[in-house]
């Protein structure tokens, strides 16, 4: 999979494009099941086609550019959306940086530049409510005009049921909210994880005879918190248990969202591994606590918790 990122870069992929490419566009955030649906779609149409698949995302989301103080949360980071992509089979990813001069692009200026000019897009795959370009001008009946006149088809991704109710990104964040990780998984097709590189952290943990593993979840808010019972991938032939607090750590002054995890029975340094933290139980919410001895008492009780969530014998 290749990335392009920013238009100005595209010049770099027109060899590889100038046969034509079949092109879908969204956030994409979760690459839940509805999104896997299209991505198979596109994947199929570019099969095919004997064209590349492209998938066109936005960096920042256009809700974080015109309202950040309530944009929401994110449910992955850019990596792990690019390493979902990859996973998926698609063969190019182009990240647009949404800022004011492409915010100004109308829907006929996209169509031109990005489609046209950008990606010689042969087909474009779209979800039946897909809006764009100034003031969200640009809808599903627009393209296919625009299509006629350009020389590319449209097709429309209906809307993804499960329990008669849409999959969406929004209805994922509801359920971790509560949190309902079984529904969110089901949404999902696949566990909710965190993804990152193994860091140094305060050394906290290892004072108080719970050594952790540290990754910097790279955003400012988290779609989880609490302690949870986790698996841990990346380090061994098979996901490693243990458990993780999720959150700012507010007995150490925490500030930044962090994800600690200390694995059962590891006795290795792993720092600089890139590893996928999957949530697997709910344990209780992040709490402060007057002391580090307090502290100590309750991840002993969290330890034993996720161990029993995760059917391994007790210490």
């Amino acid at each position: 999979m290749r990335l392009i990122r920013g238009l100005h870069n595209l010049v770099n992929a027109q060899a590889a494009l100038s046969q034509g490419s079949v092109v879908t566009i969204g956030n994409f955030d979760g690459v839940h099941i509805g999104h896997q649906r299209v991505l198979d779609e596109l994947k199929q149409r570019a099969a095919q086609a004997q064209l590349p698949s492209v998938v066109v995302i936005f960096e920042p989301f256009p809700v974080e550019f015109f309202s950040p103080e309530s944009a929401p949360v994110r449910l992955m980071n850019l990596r792990e959306k690019l390493n979902a992509f990859e996973r998926a089979g698609v063969d190019f990813v182009m990240c647009v940086t949404f800022n004011a001069e492409f915010a100004g692009l109308s829907a006929q200026q996209f169509v031109i530049r990005v489609l046209q000019q950008g990606l010689n897009a042969r087909h474009l795959v779209v979800g039946d409510d897909f809006r764009f370009g100034h003031q969200r001008q640009g809808d599903f009946a627009f393209l296919q005009a625009q299509g006629r006149l350009g020389g590319f088809e449209v097709s429309a991704m209906p809307t993804f049921i499960v329990g008669d109710e849409r999959v969406s990104s929004t209805r994922i964040r509801e359920v971790l909210n509560l949190p309902d990780l079984a529904q969110a998984n089901q949404l999902l097709g696949h566990d909710f994880r965190f993804e990152g590189r193994v860091i140094h952290g305060q050394k906290l943990g290892r004072k108080i005879g719970f050594p952790t593993l540290n990754l910097n979840p790279k955003r400012l808010q988290m779609p989880v918190s609490g302690v949870f019972a986790v698996k841990v991938a990346g380090l061994a032939e098979q996901a490693w248990p243990g458990v993780a607090n999720i959150g700012v750590r507010p007995t150490v002054q925490g500030k930044r969202p962090s994800i600690e995890v200390h694995l059962f029975n590891w006795t290795s340094y792993v720092y600089g591994a890139h590893v996928e933290v999957r949530l697997e139980a709910f344990i209780r919410p992040e709490m402060k606590f007057n002391s580090l001895s307090e502290l100590q008492t309750q991840i002993a009780k969290d330890a034993a918790q996720a161990r029993q969530l995760l059917n391994l014998k007790p210490v």
